[in-house]
């Protein structure tokens, strides 16, 4: 994590078309050193609270969830969630990693985390900002995300070239390759 440039904030402003808002830090950024992930403060500078830590900003990366999501990535995971305990019991692990990270800046007194954390998958944006801020091995479903958008052409592009490959998955079928 690297504290924001006045050039990070004007290339994320132009990411996301508005002037971003609360950036705290630039938590991940692209091979080519590109902020793609912000980490957010719990409330916004006008006070209104957002739960979201991690927000994905790169386009590519934005994009690439989006796909996912209308390829059927979230219902075969959430799926998953439920027929698999140590699956369910790792991304619980992640949530409650999350709000505790986030509630040592700001408590929001909710135990929202997004995404759909930690029953179900409902926002593979968010998953995928976590994964890519925080590194392999905390998110296990944001890491298959983000191992799905390697596989679909972002490897060593806005994607690190080493991010470890996804396991065989019924998100092959639903073309999310």
């Amino acid at each position: 994590m690297t504290a924001p440039t006045d050039q990070d904030l004007a290339i994320i402003a132009e990411q996301l078309g508005r002037a971003p808002r609360g950036v705290l830090a630039i938590a991940y950024r692209t091979p080519d050193g590109i902020p793609a992930v912000v980490k957010t403060a719990p409330r916004l500078p006008d006070g209104t609270p957002f739960p979201t830590l991690y927000y994905l900003t790169d386009p590519r990366l934005t994009a690439e969830a989006s796909r996912q999501e209308s390829a059927g990535v979230m219902r075969e995971m959430t799926e998953r969630l439920a027929a698999d305990e140590e699956l369910a019991a790792a991304y619980r692990a992640a949530h409650e990693s999350y709000l505790a990270e986030r509630d040592e800046i700001e408590s929001l007194g909710t135990d929202f985390t997004g995404g759909g954390m930690p029953e179900r998958v409902k926002c593979l944006h968010v998953l995928i900002a976590h994964a890519l801020a925080k590194g392999p091995g905390v998110n296990p479903l944001g890491d298959e995300s983000v191992a799905l958008a390697a596989e679909h052409g972002l490897r060593g592009t806005a994607i690190p070239a080493d991010w470890p490959a996804s396991r065989p998955s019924s998100a092959r079928e639903t073309g999310a390759q």
